[in-house]
């Protein structure tokens, strides 16, 4: 009576301790999958983004999604404020997450060059440094194009331009915006010329070979507008107004 009394009881003991175990094991396989799927947000790629593209460029081709952690990829990005001043350092495809790995300085890639866009080629101008701001382009950044000429004569009124031109020497023109710097190669600053203040920027030494990247046609009429007249370049932000003015003369300035 005893002995089934006692063994009895050690059964009761041994269903309870495995209950017990069971159950122990059983929330620690929850929290392990629970661990795995802790939403975590990341950036994710919208649209195709050629490689040299600026993080502050970044932010209409991008998308904030919540993924698990277990879906997450090492090195996530989860904010473009972490990448400033860097550049993508491959093409980016559409749903991919953005990695710290792809983002990095522009001199990084090749010394003073970012990658050129698919289907576009480079072109080199030499520009003095009043023309570029005062030498403080940079590979990677993207500018506006404009050219200005000076003519010996003024152009006829039955040639085969504007109206508005018709009678004019002088005129600017914007060319292009959101024209890719790919390199540029300028002598050091020559720190004789240099303010005397610490927060002075030093002064350009000498005249810079700027390198863009532009479709051929674009091109020809850069190359034009260099040949024939000068170029400026005015440096672009992400919230940079773009229009479309008309060809610039005296005339037009003074209305």
């Amino acid at each position: 009576m005893k002995t089934r009394l006692l063994g009895g009881i050690a059964a009761l003991l041994l269903a309870v301790i495995g209950t017990v175990l069971l159950v122990t094991y059983v929330q620690g396989a929850d929290k392990r999958a629970q661990q795995g799927l802790d939403p975590v947000n990341v950036l994710v790629v919208k649209e195709h983004i050629a490689a040299g593209t600026k993080a502050e460029d970044l932010g209409s081709k991008v998308k904030m999604e919540t993924l698990p952690q277990s879906a997450v990829a090492s090195g996530a990005v989860s904010a473009l404020s972490d990448q400033k001043g860097k550049v993508t350092s491959a093409d980016l495809q559409p749903g991919e997450q953005l990695l710290e790995l792809k983002m990095v300085s522009p001199k990084d890639l090749v010394p003073g060059t970012v990658p050129v866009p698919e289907g576009l080629q480079e072109t080199t101008f030499v520009l003095a440094p009043e023309r570029m701001l005062g030498g403080r382009i940079e590979a990677g950044d993207t500018v506006t194009v404009f050219a200005s000429f000076k003519l010996d004569e003024a152009i006829a009124a039955g040639a085969n331009v504007p109206p508005n031109l018709a009678g004019w020497k002088n005129f600017t023109e914007l060319l292009y915006h959101d024209v890719l710097v790919t390199a540029l190669q300028q002598a050091a600053p020559d720190s004789e010329k240099s303010a005397g203040t610490d927060k002075a920027v030093a002064l350009p030494n000498g005249s810079a070979y700027v390198t863009v990247a532009l479709s051929d046609a674009n091109a020809a009429k850069m190359v034009f507008g260099s040949e024939f007249g000068t170029l400026w370049l005015s440096k672009q932000t992400e919230k940079t107004a773009k229009s479309d003015p008309p060809t610039t003369t005296f005339g037009g300035l003074v209305q």
